[in-house]
């Protein structure tokens, strides 16, 4: 499967606490019609870290059922204990995830041996083909790109979403895996720079609002090889994407799916309602890029 496009990391729609199915599914659908490459269920924009483990299961289910096979669906299951990073992993793998996207392990701060030993041991363990998440800013630890190589040897380790905010660090990684390990921006606002480098993809959280404007940036620098309508779409786009992380992802961005009637106003705690002027601030974006359906 080539790693290439658009991938939505795709939020988790509550209604009272729980899973709001309809929503997710409006939400899958107005993805596909809109031509994004892959949809990309239980990351950060999905608030994993508070789903239970049986919501978990059920986000990636529903996620699979609705999207029919038109484009792959990579479930994430990353965690910081390995052997619950399996058992995601391969209940991922039963309910019909195509790939797997699994986050260094957070919080204990593993060495990069440890890193290595631990996305190995997932790789061995389930059959399915995994995707490395590096993202410091959220678990504090940074995956060298010396690391990803050597786990680039595994054969169904088949790419990273690679949000270390260096493009440096992407270019690396390209170097030494000589291009043929898929490098995926894991930030909206390095996409453009990250593919001029290598990359040939984005994990992207402006796509749950804006995926025909993605997919078009992809397509202008990747498909027609016009570098001059990238860098205007991608000037275009830049405040689009500034404002989704006005505060912590993916506040913004489900406050701006509510302004365009997709989902309800609803995060799970820790996590809450945006400030009234970040939400004003946000209505605003919403209108200038014509997605206010309020």
């Amino acid at each position: 499967m080539i790693l290439k496009g658009v991938f939505t990391a795709i939020v988790t729609p509550f209604k009272d606490n729980k899973i709001d199915e309809d929503s997710l599914k409006r939400l899958i659908s107005f993805q596909i019609e809109n031509g994004v490459d892959g949809l990309v269920p239980c990351g950060t924009t999905g608030e994993a870290p508070t789903l239970t483990y049986e919501e978990h299961e059920r986000v990636i289910e529903l996620t699979v059922k609705f999207v029919e096979k038109k484009v792959p669906v990579i479930a994430g299951t990353g965690s910081n204990s390995t052997h619950e990073a399996i058992e995601l992993t391969e209940a991922a793998k039963k309910l019909g995830a195509d790939m797997c996207l699994l986050t260094t392990p957070y919080y204990n701060k593993p060495t990069q041996e440890g890193l290595y030993r631990h996305f190995k041991r997932v790789a061995e363990e389930v059959d399915i083909p995994i995707i490395l998440y590096n993202i410091p800013g959220r678990t504090g630890v940074n995956m060298s790109p010396e690391t990803v190589a050597r786990l680039a040897e595994i054969p169904n380790i088949v790419g990273i979403k690679e949000a270390s905010g260096s493009v440096v660090q992407a270019a690396e990684i390209y170097r030494l895996t000589e291009g043929k390990f898929a490098i995926l921006s894991g930030d909206d606002n390095l996409f453009l720079p990250l593919m001029s480098v290598g990359a040939t993809g984005v994990i992207s959280v402006a796509s749950n609002a804006i995926p025909k404007m993605m997919k078009e940036l992809f397509e202008a620098f990747m498909i027609e090889k016009n570098v001059e309508k990238a860098v205007r779409i991608n000037t275009y786009l830049l405040p689009f994407f500034q404002a989704i992380f006005v505060e912590t992802n993916p506040i913004p961005i489900k406050e701006i799916l509510y302004f365009m009637g997709l989902t309800e106003r609803e995060l799970r705690l820790p996590l809450c309602s945006p400030s009234e002027k970040t939400s004003k601030y946000l209505e605003e974006i919403s209108k200038k890029y014509g997605l206010y359906r309020r």
